[in-house]
């Protein structure tokens, strides 16, 4: 365990596994049994990784995946702008670790980030509510491709090794991710989701541009206008001003 053992904030309390199931349902399970805020849970594969609408994240060694419980007193729609300081922590990972410059990062509504048009982590959040309805925790969970990325994905995919960028191991963006995470997170605690939309929005892919909203169960076509104060998409389509709070986006290629 000790040549694992990253440094990480103070206030988080790693839990390790070489090899586990999902590290995002072993956070769940650990935060019903009353696990402190800030436990997080890496592990060096995962056999059963999820994303979004339960697709499954292909999970081999080397890349980072973890899971970080909190426990926010705020709604539980509030908690989703979570997935946005995430985002923002995942590139100043990147930022700060990888050897050569970084660019073109950016953001894809609501919690994927990209590098070069194509998906370098994702990022999964997962909540529970207690018997009086208030938010009991949310569990934020990120993949990030540091050796390898799937093939044959809907969204194409890559990874800091494939991009000629260096070398990153899973340690090391796991103690970076921490700390920017930490930060932002702090930062968003106590002045607001305005700050994280703004630094959010200047990266944001297809900002202006035609895209696709996949929904359940149809699929709009316009413009991506903005998010909106809460995080939401703005979407122009046929003549209106549409907000979507959930979806999936792709861009339009001309």
């Amino acid at each position: 365990m000790t040549r694992f053992q990253p440094t990480l904030p103070q206030g988080y309390g790693l839990v390790f596994c070489e090899s586990i199931g999902s590290t995002n349902d072993e956070a769940k399970r650990l935060a019903r049994n009353g696990a402190p805020e800030g436990t997080l849970v890496w592990a060096l594969e995962q056999t059963v990784g999820r994303g979004r609408r339960g697709r499954v994240w292909v999970s081999p060694p080397g890349n980072l995946y973890a899971s970080l419980i909190l426990r926010p007193r705020c709604p539980i729609d509030q908690a989703a702008q979570l997935g946005f300081v995430a985002a923002l922590a995942v590139g100043a990972t990147l930022a700060s670790t990888l050897e050569k410059r970084l660019d073109g990062l950016s953001y894809k509504w609501p919690n994927d980030v990209l590098l070069r048009g194509r998906k370098i982590a994702g990022i999964l959040l997962e909540s529970e509510l207690g018997e009086d309805e208030t938010l009991e925790f949310v569990v934020v969970g990120v993949g990030i491709n540091l050796v390898s990325s799937p093939r044959d994905t809907e969204f194409p995919a890559t990874s800091i090794a494939e991009e000629d960028l260096g070398t990153v191991s899973p340690s090391a963006a796991l103690e970076g991710f921490a700390s920017h995470f930490q930060a932002w997170e702090g930062r968003w605690r106590e002045e607001g989701f305005a700050l994280i939309r703004t630094a959010w929005r200047a990266h944001a892919m297809a900002r202006g541009e035609p895209i696709l909203v996949r929904l359940e169960p149809a699929t709009l076509h316009g413009r991506f206008i903005d998010i909106d104060q809460h995080g939401a998409l703005l979407l122009e389509s046929a003549g209106e001003l549409r907000r979507v709070a959930a979806g999936e986006v792709f861009p339009v290629t001309r």
